[in-house]
């Protein structure tokens, strides 16, 4: 029988799949299309310390092989998921779930998981400093070493809970960004985030979002993604979280080939609502079929 159970910084999930942030809401809306039990956990809406409307309309660019999004961290703030999202939740799943976090300053950051530490939902946190669609704060935080130290060295003062920095693939030096949020405390680093992206309307000769940029997702990432997992995962002594392209079961054993622990999937969310239950219900006739008999021992097997 395939043994699908990884270890997640202590915490041992049933499968290494994860929806990514931003692309199942606070997970109950999933729950009325299935079982979102099933799940090896899930990475709620980036949540911010006060509520965001977001960016302005439109927000979403159709591309070959993705899309474009410029959402802008739209959310009801801490204090509205930790009253009214969380409870909702509890309803429909009964593990561990993990806070993703986001900011526009080191002090907005250890505000929001020293806030989230108290509940007992959350298992991990998801600390975002590479969201390409706000300004003042976001990717800034994840372009530089020692900005991404600082923010990990706050978040780490306030919390109980194991960290994941999740990072930017749009910087020059993705492994010297990851080496300094591990020797700043991190206990595990997610990657990648979105690339930045643009459209322009031939009619209009405008761009197709408001925001003109924004983070652009799909399949047509997962090499650069692959890439940036393998050499962070042979740099870092913590776990990598793998996300980016990630469509079908055969994508998941790649990034964990790479080096991945767990493995995330964002955008196909978005085209199909099922594509989490399907990856897991297909991972076991995969690892048959490559001889894989525990997930746990192909984790950075390519060397």
């Amino acid at each position: 029988m395939a043994e699908m159970k990884v270890n997640l910084c202590g915490i041992e999930i049933d499968n290494p799949i994860i929806p990514a942030s931003g692309t199942f809401g606070y997970g109950y809306e999933f729950a009325e299309l299935y079982d979102i039990n099933m799940l090896g956990t899930f990475s709620f809406k980036g949540t911010t310390k006060d509520a965001r409307f977001g960016n302005p309309l439109p927000r979403i660019a159709e591309c070959r092989e993705g899309m474009i999004n410029a959402v802008g961290l739209q959310n009801p703030g801490v204090e509205a998921v930790i009253s009214d999202e969380l409870p909702k939740l509890a309803k429909c799943f009964n593990k561990k779930v993990m806070a993703n976090v986001s900011g526009f300053s080191v002090e907005d950051y250890a505000y929001v998981c020293e806030k989230l530490d108290k509940c007992d939902q959350i298992g991990w946190f998801e600390v975002n400093i590479s969201c390409p669609n706000v300004h003042g704060g976001g990717m800034s935080f994840g372009t530089d070493p020692k900005n991404a130290a600082e923010v990990t060295r706050a978040v780490k003062k306030v919390t109980t809970k194991p960290v994941f920095i999740k990072l930017s693939p749009n910087v020059t030096d993705i492994v010297a960004i990851a080496k300094a949020c591990e020797e700043a405390g991190a206990d595990g680093i997610s990657l990648i985030n979105t690339l930045l992206g643009m459209r322009i309307d031939l009619k209009t000769k405008k761009p197709v979002i408001a925001n003109k940029m924004g983070g652009f997702s799909g399949s047509a990432i997962f090499p650069v993604a692959v890439r940036m997992v393998y050499q962070v995962a042979h740099a870092v002594n913590i776990p990598v979280i793998g996300m980016g392209g990630v469509t079908c079961a055969e994508d998941v054993i790649e990034m964990m080939l790479a080096g991945a622990t767990a493995v995330e999937v964002g955008a196909e969310n978005l085209v199909n609502p099922y594509a989490c239950k399907e990856i897991i219900e297909h991972l076991p006739k995969v690892m048959k079929k490559y001889g894989i008999e525990n997930l746990k021992d192909i984790i950075g097997g390519c060397k």
